[in-house]
C-alpha cells in the first residue's frame, strides 16, 4: 500500500484500448500502473510497490501464465489475477498450480464483478498479514507491545525472521527472549532439551541475530564419533596424520572463523576430548592432527545436549570446568507435552509447509484433530508432530480439511475428555455409589493409558499412583490395549 492510502494495481495487456478501459474502471479506487508487455511489467515490479497484478493471457512476448510463473518467484507477495477466455477446467487447474494464480476473470469482464474481486483479494491479504503479526510476532516479546507504528512493524518483522521456531506458549516466549539476549553477546550458549524440541533451530536463530550472522554457521553432531575422527572434524588434520588421511582437512573451527559452531550431543564426548574442547574455549587455538603449528580461531560455540549436563557433572561423567565454560547462557527448551498451547500453531505451520512442498491445497485442520493432538504426549516432540502432520497431508485429498480419518491409528483413538458430560453420565447411571466410583475410576485409568500409549510409568505418574497400583487396577478392571475406551 502506498503512503497516500491507495493500493497499487498493475494492468498488463498489449492492447492500448483494453489498458485504457481497465484503468478507467479502477482509477477511482486504486493507483493504477500499466504495461504493454510482460517484460515491461517485470521492470515495473522491480521498481514499484505493487499489490495486485491484472494480466491478460494472450501477449506477444510470453503468456500470462508464464509471466505469473516468473513473478511468483521474484515477487511472491503480489496477488495474481488472470484475464482469460479459458473454458477448459483442466487448463485452469494446471495454470493455478503452475503460477499460483489467485483468481481468473473471464472475458468479457464485468466492471462490478472485477472491482469486487480485487477488493476481496486485497482485504484477504491484509487480514492474513495482520493475523500473522498478532498470532505469532506479538507473542514473541512483551517489549513489542510498547512500540509504535513503523518501529513496531520493523520489530515484528525482525522477530518473524527468528522464524523457524513457531510457538504460542509463555514458556517458549521466555526461552526465546533469553535467546535474543544471548545473541547480543559473544558468550557460549548451552541449549538443553529432549530430542526433537528444536535445539539446532534455536542455535541457528541465536547465530542469525548475533553480530556473527555474516559469517558461517557450521554444525557437528558429536555423538558416537571416536576422538580421532571428532578431532579431525573440528580441528582438522594434515595428510598422513592417520590411516585414511589422504589429504589435508581444514576442520570446522578454522572454517567457521568469525562465525558460529554448533556442537550437538556434547554430553557424548569422551573425557579426553573434553580437555581439548576446554583448551579451545580458553585459548581459541586450533592444532590440526599431525601438525606442530597452531592457529587462532575466533569462533562462538553453541552446544546442545538432550541430557542435563549438571546431572552428568554430579555423576563425574562431564567436566565441571567445561560445563561452566559452555553455559555462558543456558537455554532449556521445554518438551512439547509441557507446552500444549504450541501444538495447534505447530500443526498448522507443518501442514501448510508440507502441503506447499507437494503442491497440495489443505483447507485447514479440524478441531477434533487438534483436541486429539493435545492429548498425545509426543515423546518425539516437535519432530514427531511434524511427521504426523506430513503423513496427514500426504493421505488427504487436495482441498480437504484434515480430519480424524487422516490421523495415524494410535492418535485417532485418543478420545477428548468431556468433564461435564462425563460426570453427568456417571451420576445418571443406575447403581450404588461404589459402582459409580469404580466406573469413573476405570474410565480415567483407561483414558490415561491410551493417552500415554500404555506406558505404565507415565500413566501412573499422571494418575498419582505407583506402577504396582496401576497394574492392580488394570487387572481388576480387565483392561487391555484393544478394549480400553
Amino acid at each position: 500500500m502506498q503512503s497516500d492510502g491507495f493500493w497499487t494495481v498493475l494492468v498488463v495487456d498489449d492492447e492500448a484500448q483494453v489498458r485504457a478501459s481497465l484503468t478507467r474502471c479502477l482509477e477511482e479506487d486504486y493507483r493504477v500502473l500499466t504495461a504493454a508487455s510482460a517484460r515491461e511489467a517485470l521492470e515495473i515490479l522491480n521498481r514499484e510497490e505493487v499489490d495486485l497484478v491484472l494480466c491478460d493471457q494472450r501477449m506477444p512476448d510470453m503468456t500470462g501464465v508464464e509471466f505469473f510463473r516468473e513473478a511468483r518467484v521474484s515477487h511472491p507477495e503480489v496477488i495474481r489475477v488472470l484475464i482469460t477466455g479459458y473454458t477448459d477446467p483442466d487448463d485452469i487447474i494446471r495454470s493455478i498450480n503452475e503460477a499460483a494464480i489467485y483468481q481468473f476473470v473471464s472475458k468479457p469482464w464485468q466492471p462490478d464483478h472485477l472491482l469486487l474481486l480485487i477488493k476481496r483479494a486485497l482485504e484477504s491479504r491484509e487480514l492474513a498479514r495482520r493475523h500473522r503479526y498478532l498470532s505469532r510476532e506479538l507473542k514473541f516479546s512483551d517489549d513489542v507491545l510498547r512500540r509504535q507504528n513503523d518501529h513496531m512493524v520493523k520489530l515484528l518483522q525482525d522477530t518473524y525472521e527468528f522464524d523457524k521456531l513457531v510457538f504460542a506458549s509463555d514458556k517458549m516466549v521466555e526461552v526465546c527472549n533469553l535467546a535474543r539476549q544471548a545473541a547480543a553477546t559473544d558468550l557460549p550458549v548451552l541449549i538443553q532439551g529432549e530430542t526433537g524440541t528444536g535445539k539446532e533451530l534455536m542455535a541457528r536463530a541465536v547465530h542469525f541475530f548475533s553480530a556473527r550472522k555474516a559469517f558461517p554457521f557450521l554444525a557437528q553432531n558429536c555423538g558416537a564419533l571416536p576422538d580421532e575422527l571428532l578431532h579431525s572434524e573440528l580441528f582438522g588434520h594434515k595428510r598422513g596424520a592417520f590411516t585414511g588421511a589422504i589429504s589435508d582437512r581444514l576442520g570446522l573451527f578454522p572454517a567457521a572463523d568469525g562465525g558460529t559452531v554448533f556442537l550437538d550431543e556434547i554430553s557424548e564426548v569422551s573425557p579426553s576430548f573434553q580437555v581439548s574442547l576446554l583448551r579451545f574455549l580458553q585459548e581459541g587455538e586450533v592444532k590440526p592432527l599431525g601438525s606442530d603449528q597452531t592457529r587462532h580461531c575466533n569462533v562462538r560455540i553453541i552446544a546442545a545436549s538432550n541430557r542435563p549436563l549438571k546431572e552428568l557433572v554430579e555423576q563425574k561423567k562431564f567436566r565441571q570446568d567445561l560445563y561452566y565454560r559452555l553455559r555462558g547462557f543456558e537455554l532449556n527448551i521445554p518438551p512439547l507435552r509441557e507446552r500444549v498451547e504450541d501444538i495447534p500453531v505447530l500443526a498448522e505451520h507443518a501442514a501448510k509447509k508440507y502441503a506447499k512442498s507437494i503442491n497440495r491445497n489443505i483447507a485447514g485442520i479440524s478441531n477434533e484433530v487438534l483436541q486429539r493432538l493435545k492429548l498425545y504426549p509426543f515423546p518425539g516432540n516437535v519432530r514427531e508432530l511434524e511427521n504426523e502432520m506430513r503423513r496427514m497431508v500426504a493421505v488427504a485429498e487436495d482441498g480437504e480439511i484434515l480430519s480424524v480419518k487422516h490421523m495415524s491409528p494410535e492418535l485417532a483413538k485418543l478420545l477428548p475428555a468431556k468433564p461435564d458430560n462425563g460426570r453427568a453420565a456417571f451420576l445418571l447411571e443406575k447403581g450404588t455409589l461404589k459402582e459409580k466410583v469404580e466406573a469413573l475410576e476405570m474410565h480415567l485409568v483407561s483414558q490415561s493409558l491410551l493417552k500415554h500409549k500404555w506406558n505404565y510409568s507415565r500413566a501412573a505418574r499422571e494418575l498419582g499412583i505407583s506402577r504396582v497400583g496401576l497394574a492392580n487396577k488394570i487387572k481388576r478392571y480387565k483392561l487391555d490395549k484393544s478394549g480400553a475406551q
